[in-house]
């Protein structure tokens, strides 16, 4: 543990007040299939209210990739009660369908045939519709059905204060806060992916012939033997527009200079789709990415946005107000797709990255090796004596590991003391037996499970979902519950029928005001 890290943690042990108001909330996303697993090709179901304006339940990249989202709590354990809440609605609402309860998608249907989301005929709702039209001629529909788990998270203000920051004003040393931490998570998220990776396999379906260099399983199952998460690897799959795309995780300015020089520089091979097809818009620009979101990463800096604010104007004028973990797979073993002890050891691991010394990037606030770790043990993580570069030097990633979980051990002692909940201590614990023995992994005991059983990724993956999906119907809804699922599926539909009838622009110029509403950041002093 180095020396800023035990003083910083002992100023936390000082103020256990500032801990306690940290915040957390979950986005999980699942396909909705049938009873065998294959893609519904049903609209968004209107028991479930309005996916454009439902402020817990909506859908993400497909009409049938469901998106639950919680508020943001001050424990984990409400937090995993309030996801748990979310399940059941959907559970119960569903009825003849399931939410798919991992991260690789089920069955799906030939390209064409995957349902674009569909949020009405506002200006609100048709550029959402629009910017998903764009990402399947850039990506196809296919990727875009896998699914993750989003784990949100912010520090009390008064953290920032504490860790001797030369910034002026609080804003910036909270910015500059939140892009130290995201430079050690680009360091340090390699570890997260060995200990919580579930996807080391696959449907051979989903590959559409592209099989790469993973090995058949089964009839139906391609996999890699040692592979944490296939979510997040490459899969054969190669964006040339985003592989150019390398942010500046050193300050938030040169950060947001290089985002926005990706949303207004054209890129070729858009350009020749044009905007346009049979007089309807097929995408809404064609630049290197159409809004910032378009812009794939395992963490990214966030804020809050107004109407027809862009995030990009919102960082730069308000700075950074939480960070977005993205890079968490769903937890097939999980009902709500993760464990409060996952949940209480990423608390954790984003303190250290918080408290820990966090040195610039030298490669132009991009650090190569951090990304080819990255990508390394997303495919080979639980291989014997694997190897990761650290500081231009070879390290055995379970020498690696243990280092970390020294430091993160810390971290955990104090939130646990802090908070009060000895469990901080025990989800460390853990994550060390993990080490110790790559077995105890969820990657490795998916696995297990599909060779033991001779079951295919498909039908364990069903299996696991149909079960989830039973005992929540099971455990029901309270009357208050029931009652606001109800009020919040009523309103959202109204709402929605409000934003439509009150629209007074076309959408060609609401899609130029919403572009012209892009400020240029502030020219970076570096």
């Amino acid at each position: 543990m180095t020396d800023t890290l035990s003083k910083r943690l002992a100023r936390l042990k000082a103020h256990p007040e500032v801990l306690s108001h940290s915040l957390r909330g979950i986005e999980k996303e699942g396909l909705r299939v049938d009873r065998t697993g294959q893609l519904s090709a049903r609209p968004h179901p209107q028991a479930l209210g309005s996916a454009l304006t439902h402020p817990r339940i909506t859908t993400d990249y497909s009409e049938s990739l469901l998106e639950l989202i919680t508020g943001t709590h001050n424990r984990v354990d409400s937090l995993i009660a309030e996801i748990n809440e979310i399940q059941r609605v959907v559970s119960i609402t569903l009825r003849d369908e399931l939410m798919w309860n991992h991260s690789m998608p089920a069955h799906l249907p030939a390209e064409k045939d995957i349902p674009i989301a569909w949020y009405g005929t506002s200006n609100t709702g048709m550029i959402k519709h629009v910017y998903r039209r764009g990402l399947a001629e850039r990506y196809g529909k296919t990727m875009q059905c896998i699914a993750g788990l989003h784990y949100n998270f912010s520090f009390d203000e008064s953290l920032w204060d504490m860790l001797d920051r030369s910034e002026a004003s609080p804003q910036d040393r909270r910015s500059a806060g939140y892009i130290a931490l995201i430079r050690n998570f680009t360091r340090y998220s390699w570890l997260l992916m060995y200990l919580f990776g579930a996807s080391p396999a696959l449907s051979r379906d989903f590959l559409r012939g592209n099989t790469g260099n993973l090995l058949e399983l089964d009839a139906e199952t391609m996999f890699l033997p040692y592979a944490t998460s296939l979510r997040m690897s490459d899969l054969g799959y190669q964006n040339k527009a985003q592989s150019g795309l390398k942010p500046c995780y050193n300050d938030l300015n040169t950060f947001l200079e290089r985002i926005y020089d990706a949303v207004t520089t054209p890129w070729p091979a858009y350009e020749k789709l044009g905007t346009h097809r049979n007089g309807e818009w097929i995408q809404l620009n064609t630049n290197t990415l159409q809004i910032e979101n378009e812009f794939y990463s395992s963490i990214r800096p966030k804020r809050t946005t107004g109407p027809c604010e862009r995030p990009i104007t919102a960082l730069a004028d308000r700075g950074v107000q939480y960070i977005e973990v993205r890079c968490l797979d769903i937890d097939p073993t999980e009902s709500t797709g993760i464990s409060a002890q996952t949940a209480k050891f990423v608390d954790a691991f984003l303190l250290f990255c918080a408290l820990q010394d966090s040195p610039d990037f030298s490669d132009s606030g991009f650090c190569p090796e951090s990304a080819a770790n990255f990508s390394l043990v997303v495919k080979q993580g639980r291989e014997p004596g694997l190897m990761l570069r650290q500081q231009g030097k070879d390290i055995r990633l379970e020498d690696w590991a243990n280092k970390l979980l020294d430091g993160i051990s810390a971290c955990s002692a104090v939130l646990a003391d802090n908070l009060k909940d000895t469990s901080y201590v025990l989800a460390l614990d853990m994550q060390r037996e993990k080490i110790r023995d790559p077995n105890l992994t969820p990657s490795a005991k998916v696995l297990r499970t599909l060779q033991s059983e001779k079951i295919s990724f498909h039908d364990y993956a069903l299996q696991m979902s149909a079960r989830h999906a039973e005992l929540l119907r099971q455990t029901g809804l309270t009357a208050s519950e029931a009652t606001l699922a109800e009020s919040q599926a009523k309103t959202s539909i109204l709402e929605q029928k409000r934003l439509e009838s009150s629209d007074t622009e076309s959408f060609d110029d609401y899609v130029e005001r919403f572009h012209l509403a892009l400020k240029a950041p502030a020219m970076s002093k570096n």
